[in-house]
């Protein structure tokens, strides 16, 4: 297949090199820089070059903000046989963006990235594809998801942003709370060195992403949740209440079993 990935950053440019193992492949980036060194992949640095290309599949790969913007600046280049696609985390309105342009398109979130995952061996990692999809598209990235080795799972676009807001947005409140308690001093303790090593990868995202996955519309119960769970444990610690701790860690267990 004829695929144009948009946007070369890590996660794009990474994409862009898996896919070109079995397909043809472009990559478009406004920075030339960012065009070298990309193996099998063909650069492309301007829009005519991506209409000479005609890609049967176009993967939208920039930042969140930018992604519709994007794809009304590309759309009148592609064929109209062209399936247009996204990776973002949060999918907001894209649903009701894509009925509007009457293409064909498939949405799908690569449950990792290259902040915290081992690009090289991703066996066991989660890819979620929006059930609202083209079926043309679905069969395609089910296929390349499973040549990876990833547990796949169909979410509608309403289910995909509940999912997230679970999945993503209760660690990253827990990172953030724990960054914003950070002290300028040296904390030998394995557990808290973890810690802090999430926090960092973290905050190197970028703060549009980070702060739309917090505004998620289905964050603000997950950390209702979390400060409901605070005020209990505070509440025990107050009381230096043992029995009530025992009670409250065995739920801790169940849970994560």
């Amino acid at each position: 297949m004829k695929i144009a990935v948009i946007g070369a950053g890590k996660m794009g440019a990474w994409l862009a090199q898996v896919l070109a193992e079995k397909n043809e492949v472009a990559l478009f980036s406004r920075s030339s820089s960012k065009l070298k060194d990309i193996g099998k992949v063909k650069p492309l640095a301007t829009y005519d070059e991506l209409k000479k290309f005609a890609p049967a599949l176009l993967l939208n790969c920039v930042s969140l903000q930018h992604t519709k913007e994007v794809f009304d600046t590309v759309i009148p280049y592609l064929p109209k046989t062209c399936i247009i696609s996204d990776i973002t985390s949060v999918k907001n309105d894209l649903q009701e963006y894509y009925q509007k342009q009457g293409m064909r398109f498939v949405s799908t979130h690569p449950m990792f990235g290259p902040t915290f995952a081992d690009m090289s061996a991703l066996k066991g990692q989660n890819a979620i594809i929006i059930t609202e999809s083209d079926e043309a598209g679905k069969k395609f990235f089910r296929d390349f998801y499973n040549s990876l080795n990833l547990n796949i799972y169909d979410y509608s676009f309403k289910e995909h942003d509940e999912r997230t807001a679970y999945s993503l947005s209760t660690p990253f409140a827990s990172s953030m709370v724990f960054a914003a308690c950070m002290k300028n001093q040296e904390a030998p303790g394995t557990t808290f060195k973890k810690h802090l090593e999430i926090a960092k990868g973290l905050l190197s995202e970028d703060d549009y992403l980070l702060a739309e996955i917090m505004f998620n519309p289905y964050t603000l119960k997950q950390i209702e949740l979390i400060n409901a769970k605070l005020s209990y444990l505070t509440h025990i610690i107050k009381g230096k209440d043992h029995e009530e701790m025992e009670k409250f860690l065995k739920a801790l267990r169940d849970n994560i079993n």
